[in-house]
């Protein structure tokens, strides 16, 4: 697929294609990485460049080899999102998710998702499926991880005070309609982000972005930017 402009023809853009990125490796072929790291290269990368967005650790690597370094390294917080109306938010809360290192992100309801805010970054994010809440609550039961839910009813813990466990299920309703009362009676506690306007609720993508962070600044030694401790 193409787009015209003028007599010039260019690639349409691509969604991981969003940053301006990097150029083939310098030196052509001969200065390509050897030894032990060199499995982790993508030769397509190199001979042509990566322009894709992810962070300058990974530049270059194959997918599979960020995945595995990832995995390395990822927080011990799980996310899941109720989809029970194909709510758009859920692709941007996968994004927030890859970014903030969580394991894996549970999709409760509906298997199909929509993609589009991911952005691609589902690509290196690890997504598993949960037929309802019911069983994304034993599963959590079976591994010992508590399940928090994120919402603002009644009788909500503010976030600012509280101690998110080092292992949990962070659980995320759609917009709107915000978790059924089955994820909220599924749920060791009920945490709520404090606001001081106008509005009822904020967005769920930008919800779950700001209690994920919350999160890592109580328990992540990892150093931002780098994949790694």
């Amino acid at each position: 697929m193409t787009e015209t402009h003028g007599d010039l023809r260019e690639p349409a853009a691509h969604p991981e294609r969003t940053t301006a990125g990097v150029g083939p490796w310098p030196g052509g072929p001969e200065a390509w990485p050897g030894g032990a790291d060199a499995e982790r290269y993508d030769p397509e990368l190199l001979a042509h460049g990566d322009t894709r967005n992810v962070i300058d650790r990974y530049r270059y690597w194959r997918m599979e080899a960020i995945v595995a370094d990832l995995d390395e390294h990822r927080h011990p917080f799980h996310v899941a999102i109720e989809n029970w109306q194909h709510d758009m938010n859920i692709g941007s809360i996968v994004r927030s998710a890859n970014a903030f290192a969580a394991d894996t992100v549970h999709i409760v309801g509906r298997r199909r998702w929509n993609k589009r805010g991911a952005m691609v970054t589902d690509r290196y994010q690890h997504v598993e499926h949960r037929e309802d809440v019911g069983a994304l609550a034993a599963w959590a039961a079976e591994q010992g991880i508590p399940v928090i839910a994120i919402d603002n009813v009644p009788g909500c813990v503010p976030m600012e005070t509280y101690d998110w466990p080092e292992r949990c299920v962070m659980i995320f309703g759609q917009e709107g309609p915000g978790l059924t009362e089955e994820a909220i009676a599924a749920a060791e506690a009920v945490v709520e982000i404090t606001q001081y306007g106008s509005t009822r609720s904020i967005n769920a993508s930008a919800a779950a972005a700001v209690a994920m962070y919350s999160w890592v600044q109580q328990h992540s030694t990892l150093r931002p930017g780098s994949g790694a401790p």
